[in-house]
């Protein structure tokens, strides 16, 4: 398996490839990769990603079948069965880089944020269970910003919600932890812009990781 370093390196002229609308010769799924892959997978990056329409992992990045492990979820936000996907991912395969992608104008911030302004009622709770692990992230915000701000809010709020998310899983799962401490595993924070398409790494990669 790749290093971390490397596997960022692949993603970043992945999305460089993507930007300058040009595909790379591995996008192109052949009739052998799809025999390879029948019986083994060794996904390099394992992407926690908004469930956006407008954010497919896959495509930003201008990679293949079988070459990203990726999970979905609005707000790309971490619960117990994201923890286990990616320790899966993790474990099983050896693969050592972690990129929770946000996105910039995400719906569910957007949606947190109108609540935390004007709370709604009768507000599904599976909606409200999506809210409820953003709020933490981003409702001091609104508390010190200023009321017509509200693009800067969001832009904050965006990235506010993915560096929780990179700390909760760095922190949410003791297998992941340790995997962290040893080395074995690096997880970064990105956003995603959807007026430019670029993807800006929140870090990089040190060490052999």
């Amino acid at each position: 398996m790749i290093s971390a370093t490397e596997a960022l390196e692949r993603l970043q002229e992945g999305n460089t490839r993507f930007t300058l609308n040009v595909r790379g010769p591995d996008a192109f799924l052949t009739q052998a990769r799809r025999q390879e892959l029948t019986n083994n997978q060794e996904p390099f990056a394992i992407i926690l990603g908004c469930a956006d329409s407008r954010v497919p992992a896959e495509i930003v990045f201008d990679q293949g079948l079988g070459d990203l492990f990726v999970i979905r979820i609005a707000g790309n936000i971490v619960a117990p069965s994201g923890i286990g996907s990616v320790e899966f991912a993790a474990s099983r395969f050896g693969t050592r880089l972690v990129v929770v992608l946000g996105h910039s104008r995400c719906g569910a911030i957007l949606a947190t944020l109108e609540e935390l302004r004007r709370p709604t009622e009768n507000q599904s709770r599976n909606l409200r269970s999506i809210v409820d692990r953003v709020r933490p992230s981003v409702e001091g915000l609104i508390t010190a910003a200023s009321p017509t701000d509200h693009d800067s809010i969001v832009n904050e709020a965006v990235r506010a919600n993915i560096r929780a998310s990179v700390r909760n899983l760095r922190k949410g799962s003791e297998i992941l932890e340790q995997l962290v401490q040893d080395g074995s595993l690096t997880i970064v924070g990105a956003e995603y812009s959807l007026e430019t398409g670029i993807v800006e790494f929140f870090e990089g990669v040190s060490g052999g990781a």
